[in-house]
């Protein structure tokens, strides 16, 4: 799949923009502060509708106005779609595809399809859970759209469990409490499950493509090793009555401990994605231009994984050769050769090894 055409609105530092893309790769060139990322952050919220560098839309509205609006011309399957999609802030979004109006915006989810490497993802080699579940999560989304209603539904019911407890103030539950936690328990166990069955199953396909871009970026000298890690989750249970049992379990077991602090101590709320280079932790062992090489190749097991399951998604490369020596460039262009469209990101034309045959979009002030 790719984007023919792209206008952006008010988007971020762009009050008007609109740009031709081809097949092949792109490299958008411009200093800091011209917009560069802004454009491929503008082409993944497509994809995600959510950005990858802020949790809300705020800032992605330039200043002093309430909207912002992302226009596109998609093709996928041999057909087009256009896009055109509305952040409103403060208020809710909204989608017109093909000039009909979505019932909610989320149901624009899976028709474009993006990966993005950002110099943000060092976080998930070097930062805390929450970016490494976050990966596995919006890669789950991306392979099954449906994914985003089960993750929301866990973290509603999470909040109301949390609540609930905090409520009790370390008291024992009344009748009636005891009942609502029951309730909220079990609907705990149902959505969690899910979530987590799903993060495992998506997992096992990740981690030998994991492993391979690994050997590629590094030349074959840094072994890569991912596993699911959770604190009340035994290792290779895959099965989801057992995943459930097993979380009753733990929830009975730690109870008390919750009553005492007044939030959930167990579910994948609470889990990680061990990494490890060489056999060592990556997190405090790998060095920066190793974490970055991790990063690369997480992002890279993603998108083949999904060009397996459909089209190629749009591979979006946000200022990615920054930080890599001679040789890991020249693998990493070697990777993705073939690639349906590229989107790279770079500050100035020296960045881009010459070995990459690319369009170029030169940003220039105003």
């Amino acid at each position: 799949m790719q984007i023919s055409k792209l206008a952006l609105h008010d988007f971020r530092n762009h009050e008007n923009l609109e740009l031709d893309f081809l097949s092949g790769a792109t490299t958008i060139i411009g200093r800091n502060g011209r917009g560069k990322t802004n454009i491929v952050e503008a082409v993944h919220y497509l994809a995600t509708l959510g950005s990858h560098r802020v949790s809300q839309d705020g800032p992605l509205v330039r200043n002093g106005l309430l909207s912002a609006q992302i226009n596109a011309l998609v093709k996928k399957h041999n057909r087009q779609a256009q896009v055109e999609l509305t952040i409103n802030y403060p208020g809710t979004n909204k989608v017109l595809l093909n000039q009909t109006q979505l019932s909610r915006p989320r149901d624009l989810l899976g028709l474009v399809t993006t990966v993005i490497f950002s110099p943000e993802d060092l976080e998930l080699v070097k930062g805390e859970p929450t970016s490494r579940r976050k990966f596995i999560d919006e890669f789950s989304t991306l392979l099954t759209p449906k994914f985003i209603n089960t993750r929301s539904e866990y973290e509603r019911t999470l909040k109301q469990r949390n609540t609930l407890l905090k409520s009790l103030g370390r008291r024992p539950p009344s009748q009636q409490a005891q009942d609502t936690l029951d309730a909220w328990d079990e609907q705990l166990i149902i959505h969690g499950s899910n979530l987590v069955s799903t993060r495992l199953m998506n997992l096992k396909k990740l981690t030998p493509k994991i492993i391979e871009f690994g050997k590629t970026i590094s030349g074959n000298t840094e072994p890569l090793e991912v596993d699911y890690l959770s604190s009340w989750l035994l290792k290779d249970t895959f099965e989801l009555t057992e995943i459930k049992n097993v979380f009753r379990e733990n929830l009975k077991l730690k109870f008390k401990d919750e009553l005492d602090r007044g939030v959930t101590l167990v579910g994948p709320h609470r889990d990680d994605l061990e990494i490890k280079l060489s056999n060592m932790p990556a997190k405090g062992y790998a060095s920066h231009g190793q974490s970055w090489s991790i990063a690369i190749a997480l992002r890279l097991a993603a998108f083949d994984v999904l060009r397996e399951h459909d089209d190629d998604p749009i591979l979006i490369l946000d200022d990615v050769f920054a930080e890599l020596d001679e040789k890991r460039r020249k693998r990493l262009i070697q990777a993705i050769d073939g690639v349906e469209q590229t989107l790279i990101t770079a500050a100035v034309v020296e960045d881009i090894p010459k070995e990459l045959l690319s369009n170029q979009i030169l940003l220039e002030d105003n």
